[in-house]
């Protein structure tokens, strides 16, 4: 009987300390990538100045949804739209340009592709149409694990890389976020179809480090022509609610995270060194008594 239990501990033990492993060095890698099935609608307001009316209330939605077919175990292919509009009333999320109210400020979609563990924007003509802008940097999203440091970033609107600064750390609904910020100068662009103009704009992200999604975000954008005319102004950011959503799903991401890549080792290393060494002092136990019998003959 206790060579029984002494083997079967044993074997309890060794498959523990391996699974124990498994989860450390090789699923936790695993579960650390963007989610094939990632659809989200992320909703913002604020209020716009515009050809002679300040403070007009505004609000955005942004879709974004992966495209499972064309995404591969490493890259994920994102299809994302966006709408900005003027509030007047019960108004729609979103309003084509025919609006007879003319409350659509701007509306577009795009086909782009990142990293699934790194988030940074991949360019490969193989799972993305031949129109797919170039990006570089991070477009939608931080890497698993993000650091305490700067990271390149892209903007749409001068469609180049900037820099997301790091500027600290703060605490949102109980969640510990990493504070970037995001700021461009007069930089050139296409106000409107040929017309010349500037754009300036300061963003302040805050991101979940662990998952590298975005919590919060606010920004402040204002576009001149070259001849110095305003033509927009926005002060703008995420919802109360956009946040809280954010910061409750990113909860529950990061406690499924800790479970496989925490828990799960921390657990089957205590439980398989246990077990071995209580297979190993079962097995010693019933050898003992053996030999002292056949010492005795």
């Amino acid at each position: 009987m206790r060579k029984f239990v002494g083997a079967v501990l044993v074997f309890v033990g060794v498959t523990a300390l391996v699974i124990a492993a498994v989860a450390a060095f090789w699923t936790s890698n695993q579960v650390q990538k963007t989610p094939l099935d990632t659809d989200n609608t992320t909703y913002a307001a604020g209020t716009a100045s515009l050809s002679g009316a300040a403070d007009v209330p505004v609000k955005a939605i942004q879709l974004s949804r992966a495209d499972s077919a064309a995404s591969t175990s490493d890259v994920i292919v994102f299809n994302s739209s966006s709408c900005l509009v003027i509030v007047k009333g019960d108004t729609p999320d979103c309003v084509d340009a025919t609006d007879p109210e003319g409350r659509l400020l701007s509306a577009g979609s795009e086909i782009f592709a990142t990293d699934r563990h790194t988030a940074e924007a991949v360019n490969d003509p193989k799972i993305l149409p031949a129109d797919a802008e170039e990006k570089h940097g991070l477009v939608n999203k931080w890497p698993f694990d993000s650091q305490k440091k700067d990271y390149k970033y892209w903007d749409d609107l001068t469609a180049k890389e900037v820099t997301a600064v790091y500027a600290g750390t703060d605490e949102i609904d109980g969640l510990d976020t990493y504070k970037f910020t995001v700021d461009v100068d007069d930089a050139p662009i296409e106000i409107a179809a040929g017309v010349p103009g500037t754009y300036s704009s300061s963003k302040t992200i805050f991101i979940d480090p662990r998952t590298g999604t975005i919590i919060k975000q606010n920004e402040v954008q204002e576009r001149v022509t070259d001849a110095g005319a305003p033509v927009l102004a926005l002060d703008f950011g995420m919802t109360d609610d956009q946040v809280a959503s954010n910061v409750a799903d990113t909860k529950d991401n990061i406690k499924q995270l800790d479970l496989v890549s925490r828990t799960v080792p921390i657990v089957g290393l205590v439980l398989g060194l246990v077990a071995l060494i209580a297979g190993v002092l079962v097995q010693a136990a019933r050898r003992r008594p053996s030999e002292a019998q056949h010492a005795q003959e």
